[in-house]
Formats: C-alpha cells, structure tokens, sequence
C-alpha cells in the first residue's frame, strides 16, 4: 500500500536575509583524500536513492529506497550481490538505526512517520504526530541505550518531495523530536531549525549533535533542556551523520554550498521564482561528495572527497570496523570505502 503523498505549498515565503559567501575548501577540508572517487557500489535492483545505511553487530547492511522498500545485504557482500528485500513501508524511507536494545530497525519514513521494523519484516508505526500537528517530514534518528528516539521532523511546510523549496524559503521550519518507548509519547524537544536533518547522541547521552542543512551549521543540543549551542558553520552542506562510539562522529556531506544560492538570500522575489521553476533550472548541488569525521566541538579530525562525481549526493554515513559505509538521495547503489 502506497501512503498518500501530501501537497506542498506552491509559494514559498522567502524573506530578506543577508547573502553570505562559501568559503573555500581548505585547511582540514581541503581535498587531500578523495577516495570516495574509487568507492565499491552494491546496486539496489530496480530502485534508486538509497539515502542512508546502518549495519547490524552481525555485519548485515540495510538500506531503503526511493520506492518505499527496505534492503538487506549480507555481511561482506561482494559487488553484484542481489540484496533480499526486507518489506516495503508504503512511504519514503530515510533514515534508519539500530535499536540497541533488540537488533530491530528504526526507520524515519519521510511520509509515514517513525516506524519499527522486526528482523521478519512486521512494520509498526511508533509516531505520526507531535506538538499537535503533523510529522510533515521524518527524516534521521538516534537511538538512546533506553530505546528513546530522537529524530528530525525537517520541514512543517514542505514534504520530501518538495526540499528544494524548504531550501530556497530559507526559514527555521524544523524541529527535533523524541519518542519515548516507556510511555508511547512524542514530544518535541526544541524547534526553530533550518532544515534539521543528521543528529546523533553523544557518549554520555546528555546532548545532540545535529545539522543544519539550510545553514550549513553543525549544533550542539543538551538534554533535556534543549539549549543550542553553534559548533560550525560547514563549507557544504550537511544531511545524515552518525556516531562512531568514542566521542566522533561522521557526517555525510552531499554538496558544497551553492554560490548563486546564497547570493539570492537578499532577493525574496527571485527565490520565489526559483522555487517554481523545473529543477533543471533551479541551483544545482555540485557533484562532489564529502564525508567528515569530527569530534564532540565540531573540531574537523578528517576529511573524505568526491570531486569527479563518481558517486553524488552522498546522504547518509557509517562507519563500521575500518568501512565507511555510504548511501546517496539519487545514486542506484550504496557505496563503501575502506578507511585504512
């Protein structure tokens, strides 16, 4: 069953903001290590954007596409490697974790909600709502040792099908939620972000890193009080990130930022424009990918490139043993890469 898609709005409401300027890709973000030009891809059959990868303590990798279904590989797959479909969730699956506490997948499902799904494939629906109002757009998780989950509910204006125009709006329309297992609750834990997207749990569980894709920002969220502290401001632009375990984190960086999308900041009405146009004629994301390693201060240890644009969009990140794991919003295939 395919779940109904909802509108978006044809109008966004830009408003007049300062133009900014990307700065350059050097330091500890220069391209000094671009092996994610030379990644191993296993194709997703018949579907494509796999956006994000997780990988259970048996070294199965799983993965969901552009059509709803959820995929699983094998430990140590090779290329051409036939993945077993695990079930279909109707939606848009994005984000997906594992719960600690009994190896099931957590699934942000971008039109459904937060979902569960058993090793068999049995689907349950955990969160549609919050705050009184529609989770619009589902998008990454982290899972605390209890089972609470804390994920993104990037946009209450536009659904996935529709982020160029959240991007384009450039409006703090997001929020961060928090569904408690105990009680069947879903509370929001703060709001007022610009398109929060990747988040995962600090070592101790008392904070948040998440980013913000609209603003190119890395952030610092305590728990539970939901104070916000600015670890970065990132030359490209952030989704998906995941924790390592000791205290680092990577980060899946789809594009650096877009020069002529941030020159338009001052000019509501040409990005009202734009936000109608065909894609092909909106800003582009450039096709070359990064994945950055960092610690707990948003400090960049490590830096991985792209720039030929073998494999683009990078959405989602995962280390796993001394493999970095990759998936893409628009690629046919997730990728990986040895760290060593």
């Amino acid at each position: 069953m395919t779940v109904p898609r909802p509108p978006a709005p044809w109008l966004i409401r830009p408003v007049k903001l300062p133009a900014t300027t990307p700065p350059p890709l050097t330091g500890a973000w220069a391209p000094a290590d671009t092996r994610l030009d030379d990644v191993e891809v296993l194709n997703v059959p018949g579907s494509h954007g796999p956006e994000d990868v997780v990988v259970s303590l048996e070294g199965h990798v799983f993965s969901g596409t552009e059509d709803g279904r959820i995929w699983r590989w094998p430990p140590d797959a090779r290329p051409g490697a036939v993945p077993q479909q695990l079930t279909d969730t109707g939606g848009r699956p994005l984000g997906i974790e594992i719960d600690p506490r009994d190896g099931s997948l957590v699934v942000c499902d971008a039109y459904r909600g937060l979902l569960r799904v058993t090793p068999d494939g049995i689907i349950a629906d955990l969160a549609h709502r919050a705050g009184g109002s529609r989770i619009l757009f589902c998008n990454n998780a982290a899972v605390a040792r209890d089972g609470v989950v804390y994920f993104t509910d990037s946009s209450h204006r536009f659904p996935v099908s529709h982020w160029r125009r959240d991007l384009l709006e450039h409006r703090p329309n997001g929020r961060v939620l928090a569904y408690d297992p105990g009680t069947d609750r879903t509370d929001v834990v703060a709001e007022g972000f610009y398109f929060p997207n990747g988040v995962a749990l600090t070592p101790e569980e008392d904070a948040l890193l998440l980013c913000e894709t609209v603003a190119h920002r890395l952030l610092r969220l305590s728990l539970p009080d939901g104070t916000v502290r600015v670890l970065g401001d990132l030359p490209a632009y952030p989704d998906n990130m995941s924790a390592v375990g000791d205290g680092t984190y990577w980060i899946a960086l789809a594009s650096p930022r877009v020069a002529v999308a941030e020159r338009l900041l001052p000019h509501p009405m040409l990005r009202r424009l734009a936000a109608v146009l065909p894609e092909r004629l909106q800003p582009q994301p450039q096709p070359h990918t990064i994945a950055a390693l960092v610690d707990g201060e948003g400090t960049v240890l490590r830096t991985l490139h792209g720039p030929a644009g073998r494999y683009v969009m990078t959405t989602g990140v995962r280390q796993h043993g001394d493999t970095l794991w990759l998936g893409s919003l628009t690629e046919k295939a997730i990728a990986r890469t040895p760290l060593s």
